[in-house]
């Protein structure tokens, strides 16, 4: 079973999944948690990692993939926070998204994408692939 903790796709990589007919034998839930709050109360993201490091890192990305792991009855869970634009800073720029994958086994992987300012729309849609690449790669 898979479930997703999404910031920056905003449940697109839940509507994707669910799109496929028959997807109720692999997809458990989608957590969509655009606001920090929401990554605290339904993820159990915690308030020094965001802190420390913002909410677009790596490091809350992992928190997101474990915290959906253990808020579902999945056994892998990607997550993705990110600056779709417009806008960004110097120090995280239009077109940065972090992703988690997380196993039941303990196991989590982090990266950082940059897709550039290319626009909202195209941020999301690359977003979403790349998700559903480290997916397809993790069942491999």
């Amino acid at each position: 079973m898979i479930a997703t903790a999404e910031s920056c796709t905003g449940g697109m990589i839940a509507a994707v999944l669910t799109d496929i007919p028959g997807s109720s034998d692999v997809v458990d839930r989608g957590f969509v948690t655009y606001s920090n709050a929401a990554k605290r109360d339904m993820l159990g993201v915690r308030d020094a990692t965001l802190q420390a490091h913002g909410a677009v890192s790596e490091q809350i990305a992992r928190e997101m993939a474990e915290g959906a792991l253990r808020h579902s009855a999945a056994q892998l869970a990607v997550s993705t926070t990110g600056i779709a634009g417009p806008g960004g800073s110097e120090h995280k720029p239009e077109g940065r998204v972090c992703f988690g994958l997380a196993r039941k086994d303990g196991t989590t992987r982090t990266e950082t994408v940059e897709f550039g300012a290319i626009g909202r729309a195209k941020v999301r849609a690359a977003s979403v692939a790349h998700a559903l690449a480290l997916l397809k790669a993790a069942l491999s």
